[in-house]
């Protein structure tokens, strides 16, 4: 089973199934609604997903007919997408998990749309904290 909450702990997830198809999407949207370079999104079947919010945090926006991306109203966290044409899944954003996932990302996927300054292999310094000097 893994676990996550949004930045405030408002809202907490629980998924009791495997996350499947996991990708790093570019896209103009994932990015626009994430704020990052790309966002890193996985499918979970809505039978394994339990969202607890008991302070009616969740709130959504339809950018288009049927699509939906859901996120705390405190903390604007993102925590899904859901497609009235995929009706049985939603679509996580793996940065809200708390605990450790087995699966691994299967692609960068509309590698034409990602940030003009996004290095998707760049061999850049790996630090534990903050970076030198802040």
């Amino acid at each position: 089973m893994y676990q996550g909450s949004c930045l405030c702990g408002g809202i907490k997830v629980a998924i009791s199934g495997p996350i499947s198809h996991i990708i790093h999407c570019h896209c103009s949207l994932c990015r626009k609604s994430s704020g990052t370079a790309f966002a890193t999104n996985g499918f979970v079947e809505l039978v394994d997903f339990n969202l607890s919010d008991k302070a009616d945090f969740l709130t959504s926006f339809e950018f288009s007919p049927g699509k939906r991306r859901y996120f705390c109203r405190h903390c604007a966290s993102p925590i899904y997408s859901a497609n009235d044409q995929d009706s049985k899944r939603i679509r996580l954003r793996l940065g809200i998990l708390d605990s450790p996932i087995n699966e691994r990302p299967m692609s960068h996927n509309f590698v034409t749309s990602k940030a003009n300054w996004e290095e998707m292999d760049a061999k850049l310094p790996w630090y534990e904290g903050h970076e030198p000097g802040r």
